[in-house]
């Protein structure tokens, strides 16, 4: 998993509450367990007025020009802003994968599920929580403005820079070292070796009719 400490760029808006994983990624797109090629075919229902399959071309495709990321405002766009309880719904990592692989590194939200919040940590893009009131000034500000709009973000500092303001928010402390270190679940846990493996020898001792497979 890529570290991520600090992030520029441009901010797209999703003004919708409970967005689930399916509308994230269609059902008819997860027919792999490869983590990649997942990100041409996200909110697929939505950005396109023609029902896609995997072998559609995106340049043959009609546009849906009502949805948000169709605005040429958010071409491009790294930072996905929206509502609660955001990745609602079944619990699909394929979900994660394609909005990471689709070029966002941060969804800022009212709200996340579970399950899509840990996987969000798992996968190196990183979800912020605001308040309601905080996300209503941060759309207005986007919404409303003709050209596009970035922001930076600093995670070891845990601050958010829009313009001249500075927004703070809150990321449990083992959530800010996995992504400022890049470690995965496998790498945490090999933290604990010799943890691991003087647990293993004591049991070896105290159980060994468990063992016994491993002299054959």
């Amino acid at each position: 998993m890529k570290i991520f400490t600090r992030h520029t760029g441009t901010i797209a808006i999703l003004d919708k509450n409970n967005v689930d994983t399916d509308a994230i990624i269609p059902k008819q797109f997860m027919q792999s367990l490869e983590r990649t090629g997942y990100g041409r075919f996200i909110f697929d229902e939505w950005r396109y007025l023609d029902r896609g399959n995997l072998n559609s071309l995106q340049k043959n495709r009609k546009p849906n020009p009502l949805f948000e990321l169709n605005d040429p405002r958010y071409q491009g766009a790294t930072v996905l802003l929206t509502r609660k309880n955001f990745g609602c719904g079944s619990s699909r990592e394929h979900a994660v994968w394609g909005l990471h692989e689709y070029g966002f590194k941060v969804i800022i939200a009212e709200g996340f599920a579970d399950i899509f919040y840990n996987n969000c940590i798992k996968n190196g893009l990183l979800p912020i929580i605001l308040q309601t009131k905080t996300i209503d000034k941060l759309i207005n500000a986007v919404k409303y403005n003709t050209t596009s709009t970035s922001l930076k973000i600093d995670l070891k500092l845990q601050v958010i820079t829009i313009k001249k303001y500075q927004i703070k928010f809150f990321l449990p402390s083992s959530h800010k070292k996995k992504l400022l270190t890049g470690a995965d679940d496998i790498t945490e846990t090999l933290e604990h070796r010799k943890e691991i493996s003087k647990f293993e020898n004591v049991r070896r001792t105290s159980y060994p009719w468990l063992y016994q497979q491993e002299k054959l």
